[in-house]
């Protein structure tokens, strides 16, 4: 737990010291140039936070003995989610918020200096050209940012409710990697220009690279693919008395071995999708059998014992932690 509270803690201050290190204050303080400031701010932070957390949805192993495991690595995973959700929300009321109020009356909206004149004959620089094309951009990436953020709110909110059936959990979770996607387009455009070329702006674009590859990873179904292994149940015993299941299962060649205490995610049922087993043996590579134990716990588990049979085919990714 410790790890992982660092860690939270070492992105946060992380990517607020780079940023400090970037921003340009404004000269007279007033709320719209303070509106400025903590637009770009959040947006730094809550796209940093995101890429993190769409970065650790692949599962790195290398990362575990850093983190504790797979499972202190969801936590962490969840923790930045939470994090991006808080901090997209502080972002999209200091980018609306302002707007709401001017048209309420309760603020006037400042005066805007003349623009400056372009020479159309100019010769611009590549970053010249690259700002003008960001700046043609901005309302499409401001419209489209909009509405991916309240997608990704409605699933982040929906993935943080117990009640919400873990099958549809799954399935919906997935699409925050579209939403993802198109919020990188966004801050790419609207990011301040001037951060690019400083190191909050090479660390962040790192991270939503990162972040781009692994949503399309996650999109196309490839999380954890180089760990999966085929495989068919051997045994199946259930103690009625205490609603558990015993699952053995016979792997197929290429298994890398495991411990018992270490789980795996296993997939009876494309349709369900994997979930993930406690692992209740040793491995052993003359047997290439791994027994999972099961307690109904929920609809996925009490259901189990119905519908799983001797002799099926099975898919084991792992093993983790």
């Amino acid at each position: 737990m410790k790890n992982i509270k660092l860690a939270l803690w070492a992105i946060l201050l992380g990517l607020t010291g780079l940023w400090l290190l970037a921003v340009a204050w404004p000269e007279s303080v007033t709320f719209f140039s303070i509106r400025g400031v903590m637009v770009q701010y959040s947006g730094v932070m809550g796209m940093g936070v995101m890429s993190i957390a769409m970065f650790l949805a692949l599962r790195p192993r290398w990362l575990e003995p850093v983190l504790g495991g797979l499972d202190k690595s969801y936590r962490l995973h969840k923790w930045l989610g939470i994090a991006g959700l808080i901090i997209s929300v502080m972002h999209w009321l200091w980018a609306k918020g302002p707007k709401w109020m001017v048209g309420w009356g309760l603020l006037e909206r400042p005066q805007r200096g003349p623009r400056p004149e372009v020479d159309s004959e100019a010769v611009l620089s590549w970053s010249e050209t690259i700002q003008q094309l960001f700046r043609e951009q901005r309302g499409f990436a401001e419209s489209v940012g909009e509405w991916a953020f309240y997608a990704a709110a409605i699933l982040m909110i929906l993935a943080l409710i117990k009640a919400f059936p873990y099958h549809w959990f799954a399935k919906t979770h997935q699409w925050i990697a579209v939403a993802y996607l198109v919020l990188v387009f966004h801050a790419t455009i609207l990011v301040e220009f001037s951060y690019w070329s400083q190191p909050v702006g090479w660390v962040t674009a790192l991270l939503m690279i990162a972040g781009t590859v692994s949503a399309v990873l996650v999109l196309l179904g490839r999380v954890g693919a180089s760990h999966r292994v085929k495989g068919s149940i051997e045994a199946l015993e259930y103690h009625k008395e205490l609603r558990v299941l015993e699952t053995t299962i016979k792997l197929d060649n290429g298994w890398p071995g495991h411990q018992a205490g270490q789980f795996a995610f296993v997939n009876f049922d494309d349709k369900e999708g994997r979930h993930p087993f406690t692992i209740a043996s040793d491995w052993n590579p003359e047997t290439r059998s791994i027994l999972f134990i099961s307690k109904a716990l929920g609809d996925y588990t009490e259901l189990l014992p119905d519908h799983l049979h001797v002799k099926s085919a099975v898919s084991v990714e792992g093993p983790y932690g």
